[in-house]
């Protein structure tokens, strides 16, 4: 079930990096004056791109800036078949951003539609002060929360335009912004870096080959690109022109390639109707096992303890080292929790340390205070006042309530409970709802799980008990097991860095515990 995991992450970069080059939820702060000035310079009219996969094309996405009265509109819009899990997952995106001529932002909508239920997020800046950002997912209420801010923003999707048109990229320079994610209501800089100068050849039209009936290029243009990349974003990069559109970008495996609108669009139409669907999905191209990590050694599951080597990748940011795990050097190691050490320790009600207290709030897509999900808490908790019976209690309800499924899409608390189906983030994000509804901080984590031979990425969540205890819902494991490899705390957008260890992590078991009957 854990390789279903990466689904909501294949969203997040599709979704929230899409066909720019830093696309995150987040906002920067820029230099008025500047951009002021950069919003002079630009140019309306649309670019195409074919999403590909290796040398198959998956997907078409199109960016389009409209120049309006008193304004800016710019329009991002994606369409992929993702190979997953054996079949094919159809996933439809659109960002719609309004902009002053100064580029400071007046609203924005985004909008994902999948096989799982539509996800919608937008917002509105009130004198660059306040965010009110508004999400929902189905047909559950709105979510909307106010988010102060410290001046005037500006979405990111529109950073490679503004650096670009506000002075001609060099090679080493760099940009500190600081910025503002509404996931995770925290600000924080960034330092965006002109890494890279190269030129690539695009084709501006397009003619329909009489002897292989597809669309060819023509009237090759070379243009001058910039790589630009974020070192406070793990894996974010792509090459932007001199008016800020990008001309080639990859994500997770994904490429992005500008090509004029027949080749990028009619062509991927002419094949997606003659292609076998489900066929076409086989162990080379699907997701869920071309991000996993080959293990050294074939281990049983439910382990008690568990020793490995994490080598070719930068470790550094990661939340390796703490609680039930132990980092030293490049050595791993992760120790279960004993059932017993949980038991009778702390009480429903008894204060807690203030940074503890802040995982019983609820956040966009854990609606703790939901009428339904405080309902259900309610009656899963009872008159019991020890959090470890409770715990306990939710996680076996999750387990056995929501039907594993690979899904693409947002996962939302309220949205699950209606469904009661979902991957492992959908089992995470209702149990955090849960938890914290029946009065017990919990916060996700997410990792690598080791499963059949293989580490995919899963994601669980951690409850406190006097300490941070690992459980998983999707496994039915409380506490969970050590083949649970944490790597962040957090939600779905601190997961994304994870996205940076795919093809380059490696794992090598050194030794492994069974877990012992009872324990």
């Amino acid at each position: 079930m854990s390789r279903r995991g990466w689904a909501a992450a294949v969203v997040l970069v599709l979704w929230a990096a899409g066909i720019v080059a830093l696309i995150r939820r987040e906002y920067f702060q820029p230099n008025v004056e500047r951009l002021a000035e950069a919003a002079a310079r630009v140019t309306p009219g649309a670019v195409f791109y074919a999403v590909l996969q290796g040398n198959r094309q998956i997907g078409f996405a199109s960016s389009t800036i409209d120049t309006v009265t008193g304004g800016i509109t710019s329009t991002d819009y994606l369409v992929a078949d993702l190979p997953a899990g054996g079949s094919v997952h159809r996933l439809q995106a659109r960002t719609t951003i309004e902009v002053s001529r100064a580029l400071r932002v007046r609203r924005f909508d985004v909008d994902v539609e999948s096989d799982s239920s539509p996800f919608h997020a937008g917002g509105r800046v009130e004198g660059d002060s306040v965010v009110v950002y508004v999400t929902s997912t189905g047909g559950a209420p709105s979510d909307s929360q106010r988010v102060r801010i410290g001046g005037p923003v500006l979405l990111p999707t529109l950073v490679p335009l503004a650096i670009a048109l506000g002075e001609e990229p060099k090679v080493g320079k760099s940009y500190v912004l600081p910025v503002f994610d509404p996931s995770t209501m925290a600000p924080k800089d960034a330092r965006i870096t002109v890494s890279a100068e190269t030129t690539f050849v695009v084709n501006d039209s397009s003619v329909m080959d009489s002897a292989t009936k597809r669309w060819r290029g023509l009237q090759p243009d070379t243009l001058r690109a910039w790589r630009l990349t974020s070192q406070g974003e793990r894996g974010v990069g792509g090459w932007v022109d001199n008016q800020g559109r990008v001309v080639s970008t990859t994500q997770m495996g994904f490429r992005l390639e500008r090509r004029p609108y027949e080749v990028a669009y009619e062509n991927w139409r002419m094949d997606e109707a003659a292609d076998s669907g489900a066929a076409a999905v086989n162990p080379t191209n699907d997701i869920l096992e071309t991000t996993a990590i080959a293990a050294n050694l074939h281990v049983t599951r439910e382990l008690s303890r568990l020793r490995v080597v994490l080598s070719h990748a930068d470790l550094a940011g990661f939340d390796l080292d703490g609680g039930r795990q132990s980092l030293h050097g490049d050595t791993l190691t992760v120790v279960r929790e004993h059932r017993d050490s949980l038991a009778n320790r702390f009480f429903m009600g008894v204060p807690r340390p203030r940074d503890v207290m802040k995982a019983l709030e609820p956040e966009p897509l854990v609606e703790s205070r939901n009428r339904e999900i405080r309902a259900l808490a309610q009656r899963l908790r009872g008159r019991e006042r020890d959090p470890r019976v409770v715990a306990e209690r939710i996680n076996r309800w999750v387990y056995d309530s929501v039907r594993p499924r690979i899904t693409f899409g947002v996962p939302d608390a309220v949205q699950v409970l209606h469904t009661r189906s979902g991957d492992c983030n959908e089992h995470t994000q209702l149990y955090l709802a849960l938890a914290r509804a029946a009065g017990i901080p919990a916060r996700a984590a997410a990792g690598l799980a080791y499963v059949g031979g293989k580490f995919y990425y899963h994601a669980w969540p951690e409850v406190y008990l006097g300490r941070w205890v690992a459980v998983d819902p999707t496994f039915d494991q409380f506490p969970a097991d050590a083949a649970h490899l944490r790597f962040v705390v957090g939600g779905l957008a601190r997961q994304t860095s994870l996205l940076s260890l795919i093809g380059v992590l490696r794992i090598d078991v050194l030794d492994a515990t069974p877990l012992a009957a009872g324990h």
